[in-house]
């Protein structure tokens, strides 16, 4: 078991290591699109890759995430075949998001043999998010 601060250490040095090894810039946050975002997650028992969509607009969202569940069969066929659909995702805190994501079970961030292999699934699965992204933006930033 580690410390608070050694957990905290910990996952800095996953990080930064990730970024060194792949030292590229992803999109993340850098959509276009207002509270629709890319994100990396990982604790002691899993590694995902998400696409969160935290709109306040209810209608908004649920526009957003329909135009992805509508590319469902594209993302399957040709980028990520096993990702997770949830219109109505709750955070730990209360709040309400749509969520799509792939992940990688049977890893832990706090065991360092692990971190190849969930960088691996990182930069498979996030370009793979990415490449679809950039060939599919257009079609879902029309939400009118």
């Amino acid at each position: 078991m580690y410390s608070k601060e050694e957990t905290q250490k910990l996952k800095r040095e996953f990080w930064v290591t990730f970024a060194e090894k792949f030292p590229r810039k992803w999109v993340l946050y850098d959509t276009k699109i207002k509270d629709f975002s890319f994100k990396f997650y990982v604790d002691n028992k899993k590694a995902q890759v998400i696409i969160d969509i935290e709109h306040r607009n209810n209608d908004t969202r649920i526009a957003y995430f329909e135009k992805l569940e509508a590319l469902k069969s594209i993302l399957a066929e040709e980028f990520i075949a096993d990702l997770v659909f949830e219109r109505d995702y709750v955070l730990e805190n209360g709040k309400t998001i749509s969520r799509i994501w792939v992940e990688k079970l049977g890893v832990s961030v706090s065991n360092r043999n692990y971190w190849d292999e969930i960088y691996s699934f990182y930069n498979e699965k996030m370009a793979a998010l990415e490449l679809f992204y950039s060939e599919y933006d257009d079609f879902i930033k029309d939400i009118t």
